[in-house]
């Protein structure tokens, strides 16, 4: 059985790559079985420059094939901007009501009609022998004028979806994956899994 190391210690994103893999006679592991702390400087300029930073260090130091992701909010108006700073966009704190309340504020003046936004994310496997593949998922939306719903995280209250008539933050876990950048990123990986392996 090979085996895949995903870099994260988040455990919803480590059981849905469980899902995908074993299902495909892949042992997954991640960041959680192993001891040490790792610290990995991520100075792209672009989530695929991450994703890969993240995916060569970590395939290096362990001999392993390596999937790793990075992803965040892009907005047309500021010119695609959080995007890459999106987790850290008000500070170094992370903070979520913090980075909404930027873009809210960024965004104060913009019309209704010029405030498309798309998420991203893309995963980037790197095996043992240097091999790599970057895949790219996106979900567009609009970027709302005030938080609308309690459910996911980061920008979701304010990520408007117009064909259902919703924010990101008031779908259900499932409804989630199945539209989400994460969840097509999911997809397209889970095309390409036989060619990888």
């Amino acid at each position: 059985m090979k085996q895949i190391l995903i870099a994260t210690k988040n455990v919803g994103k480590i059981n849905e790559f469980r899902h995908l893999m074993e299902s495909q006679g892949v042992e997954v592991t991640s960041l959680l079985d192993i001891d040490e702390q790792l610290e990995i400087e991520e100075t792209g300029l672009t989530f695929e420059a991450n994703a890969l930073i993240k995916a060569r260090t970590i395939a290096r130091q362990y001999g392993t094939t390596v999937l790793a992701d990075d992803s965040g909010l892009e907005i047309d108006a500021l010119g695609g901007r959080p995007g890459v700073f999106s987790a850290r966009y008000a500070g170094d704190s992370r903070c979520d009501d913090a980075n909404m309340e930027k873009v809210l504020d960024e965004l104060r003046d913009v019309p209704e009609t010029e405030r498309g936004a798309r998420f991203v994310c893309v995963l980037a496997m790197v095996d043992a022998k240097g091999n790599e593949w970057v895949i790219r998922g996106e979900c567009k939306g609009k970027i709302l004028t005030a938080p609308r719903g309690t459910k996911g995280f980061g920008y979701d209250p304010i990520f408007y979806l117009p064909e259902l008539g919703m924010t990101m933050a008031e779908l259900s876990k499932a409804e989630k994956s199945a539209i989400s950048h994460r969840g097509h990123a999911f997809k397209k990986l889970k095309e390409r899994m036989g060619e990888i392996i």
